[in-house]
């Protein structure tokens, strides 16, 4: 990926050599706007048996609950995904996706309710992960100097993501105000941004736009 920012050369060194932040867990609260209606929204890190880690999102209101978990592990410093659970209630709609990243076989596959050419086989690289997982990737990567360059494998499909720093914005978490780094990617009419702020493991807001309007919007109001 291109270099995001306009610092000398010994500081770019310096960032580049930063390690990965820890894995450590938390519970993030966050203030979320669905369908034009607000929400409450969660978003969880726990850690599991044999060295794995459980990263849950949920998000609902009276018309709407969202959802998602991926059970995943570290692996040479990436975050590699192992199985991921999907689920979606809109009204009288239901939706119930899983996958499963067998790197013994280096294969992704999807069951539930996915048609059939979503399925899969997908064949996996080192350093695939999914939609939810690239949450966790991007705060780690930006503290570290990383490229925001990413090989989504999701819902039976793959996608290629590079995110660009478009500047600079204060949040507001546990009532203190932050400076936080905004990245953005593009892909069609959709865009998605994301606020980091240094030393917080998830983004600290993340905004969804499809054609120009805001169609999810998640904004931390405390973290622990």
């Amino acid at each position: 990926m291109k270099t995001l920012f306009r610092i000398a050369a010994a500081s770019v060194l310096a960032i580049a050599s930063l390690p990965a932040l820890a894995l450590e867990p938390f519970t993030a609260n966050y203030q979320a706007s669905y369908m034009g209606m607000q929400a409450n929204g969660v978003m969880t890190l726990a850690s599991e048996a044999n060295n794995r880690w459980r990263y849950s999102l949920q998000i609902k209101n009276p018309m709407a609950d969202l959802s998602q978990s991926t059970v995943f592990e570290e692996q040479g410093g990436t975050l590699r995904p192992l199985s991921s659970h999907d689920r979606s209630v809109l009204l009288i709609k239901r939706k119930q996706v899983d996958a499963r990243y067998d790197w013994n076989t280096n294969q992704a596959t999807w069951t539930g309710d996915v048609k059939a050419d979503r399925s899969g086989p997908i064949s996996l690289r080192a350093g695939d992960m999914d939609a939810l997982l690239i949450n966790l990737a991007i705060a780690r990567d930006l503290a570290a100097g990383k490229p925001l360059t990413y090989r989504m494998v999701d819902d039976g499909r793959i996608k290629p993501m590079t995110y660009r720093v478009i500047g600079k914005e204060n949040v507001t978490v546990d009532g203190r105000s932050q400076e936080a780094t905004k990245v953005s990617r593009v892909d069609g009419n959709k865009e998605q941004i994301a606020w980091i702020v240094p030393g917080m493991p998830v983004p600290a807001r993340l905004l969804q736009r499809e054609n120009g309007k805001d169609a999810l919007d998640l904004t931390i109001r405390s973290i622990h």
